[in-house]
């Protein structure tokens, strides 16, 4: 247990970072779930919008480090390619 003031400010303050990172996680697996969703329906239309809503997300978690900046361009990357393979 923190003993400090320092030490219980800090333990504060991770505690309050940590909860707004789980909760933009969770946000972004949400709306990569909407596009698989809509992969899994091979619904182009709905599959594109959903991509198109959820690369901002995913740009902005990568640029504030909640996720790897390489992780958020594979995914991108991934989920486009599968998405041009509907549309054929």
């Amino acid at each position: 247990m923190a003993n400090t003031a320092q030490a219980r400010k800090r333990a504060r303050q991770n505690t309050k970072r940590r909860q707004n990172s789980a909760s933009q996680r969770s946000m972004v697996r949400t709306y990569l779930k909407r596009v698989d969703a809509a992969i899994e329906a091979k619904d182009y239309d709905a599959a594109t919008e959903a991509y198109n809503k959820a690369v901002p997300v995913l740009d902005r978690m990568a640029d504030k480090g909640i996720i790897h900046k390489n992780k958020a361009a594979r995914r991108k990357s991934r989920l486009n390619k599968t998405i041009k393979g509907l549309q054929a």
